[in-house]
């Protein structure tokens, strides 16, 4: 348990917070079971909407909207942690696909930022093949993105066999990694960087060329909040994450801030990168999740391969 005075100076009442916590999709099947959250914070917009999706009105259909930059007070992007020294030369995504190189990922179909590494991968090859993002949605360049969507699913192929074990969830493929298993490991930025800082020498941050905009959203479980006469104090909570001190704060667990004032004072921490969204690349995680992470779908095909 930890006290927060966040409410207490928005609301004027003290609360207790308990916090929960686990993979994003196992964290949205516990709420969707009956687990009385009274906020979520998640990997993925996608298990939230699972959630309001079973659980009509739980979070309620609009909960993007409530929130500024759709619920995503924070972001992060998707990096390579290597070992010190970086023996295998990891330098860009096609390094992940070489022969020998043993690669640490977690399993999309269970783990919520194994989606965003499968897909960060995805969208590589497919601006590499295309060049501008543009032409995803132009009837004259439908062959060229066949080509490229082809390159890019033979592409994830050829990484996923350089992976010798698929745990199930972000946190066990890192413990995967840091006790000796694997050349490199495919992480949030944010959790590498953790690391780098915990771990000493042992391990160092590789940025890919291009990676995705990882947005973890947070969201209010409106029902269970007004049950437990938690509305107000949930609603706070989540605002003061978007407050100069609430962004901050995400700093300092080495999330990007949306803030540009604090973006601008932590300049330093993050490298440049070039990122894109999931609605540019994949039309969005409605459409990302039924194509690719589905029973059936591409990963599945791809595994069983």
């Amino acid at each position: 348990m930890r006290s927060s005075n966040a409410g207490r100076r928005s609301t004027g009442r003290p609360f207790r917070c308990s916090s929960p916590h686990g993979g994003s999709g196992k964290q949205a099947r516990a709420v969707i079971d009956g687990l009385e959250a009274d906020v979520v914070t998640l990997a993925l917009a996608y298990d939230i909407d699972v959630i309001e999706k079973i659980r009509g009105g739980l979070v309620g259909a609009d909960w993007q909207q409530r929130l500024p930059n759709h619920g995503c007070p924070y972001y992060s992007t998707i990096v390579f942690l290597v070992r010190n020294g970086n023996p295998k030369a990891i330098k860009d995504w096609d390094d992940l696909v070489r022969d020998g190189v043993k690669v640490i990922t977690p399993n999309p179909q269970t783990s919520g930022g194994a989606r965003w590494n499968y897909l960060a991968a995805w969208g590589y090859v497919l601006k590499k093949e295309l060049g501008d993002w543009g032409k995803l949605r132009e009837p004259a360049a439908v062959a060229q993105v066949d080509a490229a969507q082809k390159k890019a699913r033979q592409f994830v192929a050829r990484l996923f066999a350089n992976v010798p074990v698929l745990d199930t969830g972000a946190r066990g493929a890192t413990n995967t990694f840091t006790k000796g298993t694997g050349d490199v490991l495919i992480a949030w930025e944010n959790e590498a960087l953790v690391q780098t800082h915990r771990s000493g020498d042992k391990f160092e941050i590789v940025t890919p060329s291009i990676s995705i905009r990882a947005e973890p959203p947070v969201a209010v479980v409106e029902k269970i909040a007004q049950r437990h006469d938690t509305l107000e104090v949930a609603q706070a909570y989540l605002q003061f994450l978007y407050s100069p001190v609430g962004q901050e704060i995400g700093t300092k667990h080495y999330y990007r801030p949306i803030s540009p004032e604090i973006a601008g004072k932590v300049k330093g921490l993050f490298p440049s990168i070039e990122m894109f969204s999931i609605d540019v690349a994949f039309q969005g995680w409605d459409v990302a999740q039924r194509t690719h992470f589905d029973d059936g779908g591409v990963f599945d095909q791809i595994y069983k391969q």
